[in-house]
């Protein structure tokens, strides 16, 4: 069994800290023991708790200094992190071999001299500290040729994340119906679920709804977090009462099978499990035509490649508002996309190949 130490410095739960709780109960099917080294902080307990008494070696610690030291009787050490001084200081000081994956979202199509500008900054802060790492993941393949071609990464993997097609499932039809009477949805329902922040876009969603009045929008996500109070603030100028907040959830399978839509007028992603949640429930996706989001939605087969202008996303949605017919097709052409090649157990899989080639290839041992 390939003993392997995860290693994340997160302040709280996001997309790679779903990531981990996804995958890593999986491994050990694979031949690998995962033990996560986690921060002992209040945000996290919840988190925690979830994985403890399962498959998932939990360890908590309260500085990032001792880990050297905690993880070094593991074969292999593969450090996530959300601060580009913790790779700094962490990667240098952790016995070899050392991988990094990474959640980054990378590119932000934001306009030309601020794209510029960011991609300069991540490439001397996090793509310079991968260096000292003996190997590279990230969760999608055109985030891999970006990490190579533009960052000089050339020995960076790919692997592709995944949904529970089990958990994230489309509704029968007495459990919608059962579900939208519960949640107050009465007429054609586009869910808008993400971090409040300006790369998610989620001010051109509530403009969007300004242009489909006949369509819901309700938004999932930290609302308290500055971008979710100016989205509340526009929304109320704006005069909208067909937009609802509905803050942090832990009920997003069942909202994925109660809506009739997904809304993601992303600018920056790497590879979205909220849009493979989506899919996997049958949800007709609109999104924007960004490479993270053109790699995994067919445009016109699996949901809409959009620009993010809100005329245009709304126009789109009212298509499938207009055409049930169409938009279930489209919903489940979404869902089979997932079935076919972005499972949970799929990317488990790739996961574990990867670790176990890296050390077998870093270390000069077998596995």
């Amino acid at each position: 069994m390939l003993e392997v130490a995860f290693l994340t410095d997160a302040p709280r739960v996001a997309g790679s800290e779903v990531w981990l709780s996804d995958l890593l109960p999986l491994l050990p099917e694979h031949g690998v023991q995962p033990t996560l080294y986690l921060p002992q902080r209040e945000t996290l307990d919840r988190f925690a708790a979830g994985l403890e008494g399962g498959p998932v070696r939990v360890r908590r610690y309260t500085d990032t200094a001792l880990l050297p030291e905690l993880t070094r009787s593991a074969d292999l050490r593969v450090v996530q992190a959300w601060e580009p001084a913790t790779y700094r200081a962490l990667l240098p000081a952790l016995a070899a071999p050392r991988l990094v994956v990474s959640h980054d979202q990378l590119d932000y199509h934001y306009p030309p001299p601020l794209r510029a500008l960011y991609r300069e900054i991540y490439r001397h802060t996090k793509a310079g500290a991968f260096r000292a790492a003996d190997g590279v993941v990230t969760v999608s393949h055109w985030g891999a040729e970006f990490l190579r071609g533009s960052m000089g990464l050339s020995a960076t993997q790919a692997m592709t994340n995944g949904a529970d097609p089990e958990r994230f499932r489309p509704a029968t039809g007495e459990e919608r119906a059962s579900l939208r009477e519960s949640l107050g949805f009465t007429r054609f329902t586009v869910l808008v679920p993400g971090r409040f922040t300006l790369e998610k876009n989620q001010l051109a969603a509530v403009r969007a709804a300004r242009h489909a009045p006949q369509l819901d929008f309700v938004f999932v996500g930290d609302m308290d977090a500055g971008m979710g109070v100016m989205a509340q603030a526009l929304a109320r100028r704006l005069r909208l009462s067909n937009v609802r907040f509905l803050g942090r959830r832990w009920d997003m399978p069942e909202l994925y099978r109660a809506a009739d839509a997904l809304l993601q007028p992303t600018l920056a992603e790497n590879q979205s499990l909220v849009t493979l949640e989506a899919m996997s429930s049958g949800l007709p996706v609109v999104t924007t035509p960004i490479p993270a989001q053109a790699e995994l939605v067919r445009d016109g087969v699996d949901g809409l490649l959009v620009p993010p202008q809100p005329a245009l996303l709304a126009r789109a949605l009212k298509a499938l508002a207009a055409h049930p017919d169409r938009a279930r097709q489209v919903g489940a052409s979404a869902r089979q996309q997932v079935l076919d090649g972005y499972t949970r157990a799929g990317s488990a899989a790739q996961l574990a190949a990867l670790l176990h080639t890296t050390c077998q290839s870093l270390s000069g041992g077998s596995t």
